[in-house]
Formats: structure tokens, sequence, C-alpha cells
């Protein structure tokens, strides 16, 4: 009976469009990654980063940890023991800001608004 009052018109919507971003992401990376092995110029600026985190449920931080690590050429390496930070590797880094500000606004933003 819970499940079924989590399961909004509006969380179903941002669902959907969560999974079209999280589809054209892994596509893209994949394609980026496949590139980098198939041509021998390496396009490769790998590095760590971390990444202020904020309050965040169990639920989400496991959905956000595992979809980094499920998209090409990210893993999440690590969460902080006060789970305030995450230390994510890159193979991509071009801006260390730029990649926060990505996971910021096209991950967490959109994980909060979906899973309770």
């Amino acid at each position: 009976m819970t499940l079924f009052r989590l399961l909004t018109p509006r969380r179903l919507w941002k669902a959907l469009l969560f999974a079209i971003f999280y589809i054209e992401e892994m596509i893209l990376s994949n394609f980026r990654v496949a590139h980098d092995v198939l041509t021998p110029r390496d396009h490769f600026r790998p590095g760590i980063v971390a990444i202020r985190l904020p309050e965040l449920s169990d639920v989400q931080l496991i959905v956000l940890t595992n979809l980094v690590t499920m998209t090409p050429g990210t893993i999440s390496m690590e969460v902080t023991y006060d789970r305030r930070t995450l230390y994510i590797h890159s193979m991509y880094i071009e801006d260390p800001e730029t990649l926060r500000r990505q996971i910021c606004q096209d991950y967490i933003t959109r994980i909060r608004e979906i899973v309770p």
C-alpha cells in the first residue's frame, strides 16, 4: 500500500524523463570510451573528483553511486563515513567543477525527485 502512495503521476513522469536522460548518457559514454579504445590517440584525462553531497537517504545514495558506476568511464570510489563526500574516478575530466556540477544537477537533483 505504501509503494502505491509513492507512485504519483508526477514522480512517474520524472522517472521516465530520468530514464531517457540516463539512456542517452549511457549511449554517449559508450561511444566516447569505444572511440578512445579504437583510435590510436588517447583522449583520456583521468582523475578523481570529490563531490560534496547534500543529505541523501540510503536509497538515494545507493541509486546515485550505482548509476555513476554503471556509466562507462566513471566509477564511484568511496563515500566518506559522514556521507557528505563522494569520490568519483572519471576517465574524462576536462574541468573538475563541471563534473561536480553535472553530477549534482543531472543526477542528485533528479534522483531526489524520484526516490523518496
